[in-house]
């Protein structure tokens, strides 16, 4: 009986959330601190023709650009009015210059390291492989995404999402996975690394590529591989039974990989460089006795941005010209209409980002007055990026562009905005209390503590239930690691 083959056809509805040119280009603003959102302002006067510094200067017995259009553009629908360009709204309201100092008080160049940026540095390899657009792309993705140690901290199913979300990207696991081993190709052997254990790995096999078969080196891969979790924990003795190494070999093996990096990004000098340079705080909070607490941001060196008056009569007077205008006139007039479109974007998208700034940042000292008040971080409370986003009414993805890398300066120094989170623990009492306070609590009792017999974690956790703080050993160990405190044995 001969067989037959159908085809089936059917429809489905998906709701796919994609973002707008502009919305991108708020998203990318808010995640710059002060000094590189100055970089992108200045690069943007250089790139668009429509944009330029400077206050816009009006006199009363001009006729304005906007009624001009509107009589000789009546009835024509070819073009949009210039009154959508040039109404007072060309102004900015906000103000991009810096205005947080008394008229006596000097302003002072802030200096900075010119150590070079590990991510230019990674970009520059990347110009040297023969890839793919779309494999560029990824790759340059992921670059971006690495931290100051050249690891990569997110995971790439986050990271496909961010890319389809914010870039517009599609990319699968697998492609993902694969720019990734491209990265993890470059130098500094490392980089690119999801752990430490990854990390050390790479190192290890890229020294295997150019030193051939090596009996020191193949221990070295078996003991990272098969016996990491014994290794972080020192057990010397565990690892030599579990592998059947001779001892001699053993530690000649582990002397080699006490001599890898476990931050390969810091060796190119992006977290040196940053530390050397001083920082400079994006937002500035004067408390005064009367318990006064103003905020500004501290703009620094931005200009004023305005709409180009010589580009805004170039499109006047293609306007006026256009029933007799060319082929190459009208694309003239569409290229300055764009590059307008584009002036305009980039004013109020600057504009955006100064106003989530400012309401995120008032609504962090709302929710920690008291620290702003006395400068006591036992006065911190517990606070989450879910708190914040709930009192402004933003996203929480925003809340946390908006404190990334950004500082504020306060009377009591300065501090980036990831200081004022933390998570809460509610004692026996029914007081909340800032993690942070316990990990106070906790160092203290690790400082006064006997260190002839330092106290075990099972210890550590029945003394702060005697203070208070009924909390489980094995979260006691989380605080502890997180204080860089190691455990009791390596404390004698």
């Amino acid at each position: 009986m001969a067989q037959g083959s159908r085809q089936i056809q059917s429809q489905a509805q998906q709701q796919i959330q994609t973002l707008s040119p502009q919305q991108i280009l708020v998203v990318k603003l808010l995640e710059l601190p002060a000094v590189e959102l100055e970089d992108r302002v200045h690069a943007e006067l250089l790139e668009n023709p429509a944009l330029e510094e400077g206050k816009e200067e009006s006199t009363s017995d001009e006729t304005t650009p906007a009624e001009t259009s509107e009589g000789e553009m009546e009835g024509d629908t070819d073009y949009d009015s210039l009154s959508d360009y040039l109404t007072e709204d060309d102004i900015p309201d906000y103000k991009l210059q810096e205005n947080n100092r008394s008229k006596g008080e000097q302003a002072e160049e802030i200096p900075f390291s010119d150590a070079t940026s590990f991510y230019e540095i990674l970009r520059e390899q990347l110009g040297e492989r023969n890839l793919t657009e779309h494999q560029r792309e990824l790759a340059e993705y992921l670059i971006g995404s690495l931290d100051d140690d050249g690891l990569l901290r997110k995971s790439l199913e986050s990271i496909g999402d961010e890319l389809a979300i914010y870039a517009g990207i599609n990319a699968t696991e697998e492609e993902l996975e694969e720019a990734l081993r491209i990265v993890q190709d470059f130098d500094p052997p490392g980089l690119g690394a999801r752990s430490l254990q990854e990390c050390l790995l790479i190192q290890i096999r890229r020294k295997k590529q150019s030193h051939g078969t090596d009996p020191l080196l193949e221990t070295e891969e078996e003991i990272i591989s098969e016996c990491y979790e014994e290794f972080t924990r020192k057990h010397w003795e565990k690892i030599i039974k579990k592998l059947g190494l001779d001892e001699e070999h053993f530690y000649k093996a582990l002397e080699e990989i006490t001599k890898l990096n476990p931050r390969p990004g810091a060796s190119l000098g992006e977290a040196i460089g940053r530390n050397l340079q001083q920082i400079v705080p994006d937002f500035i909070v004067d408390t005064y006795d009367d318990g006064t607490i103003n905020i500004s941001l501290n703009n620094r060196n931005l200009p004023e941005l305005r709409m180009s008056r010589d580009f805004t009569e170039m499109v006047e007077e293609h306007t006026k010209n256009k029933a007799n205008q060319s082929k190459e006139s009208k694309e003239a007039m569409m290229f300055l209409k764009q590059k307008m479109d584009a002036a305009q974007g980039f004013i109020d998208a600057v504009k955006q980002r100064q106003n989530t700034l400012m309401t995120t940042m008032q609504a962090i000292i709302d929710l920690q007055r008291p620290f702003f008040l006395e400068g006591d971080e036992s006065l911190l409370r517990p606070m989450i990026l879910k708190d914040v986003a709930e009192r402004t009414g933003l996203d929480i993805s925003t809340i946390s562009r908006v404190s990334n890398s950004k500082y504020v300066q306060t009377n009591y120094g300065i501090y980036p905005l990831k200081f004022f989170f933390s998570d809460g623990y509610t004692t026996e009492d029914g007081e909340e209390m800032s993690v942070r306070e316990i990990r106070k609590i906790l160092k203290e009792c690790i400082d006064s503590e006997d260190k002839k017999k330092p106290l075990t974690d099972d210890e550590l956790a029945e003394i702060l239930k005697e203070k208070g703080y009924p909390i489980a050993r094995r979260t006691v160990a989380k605080y502890r690691q997180q204080l860089n405190i190691p455990v009791a044995r390596l404390r004698k």
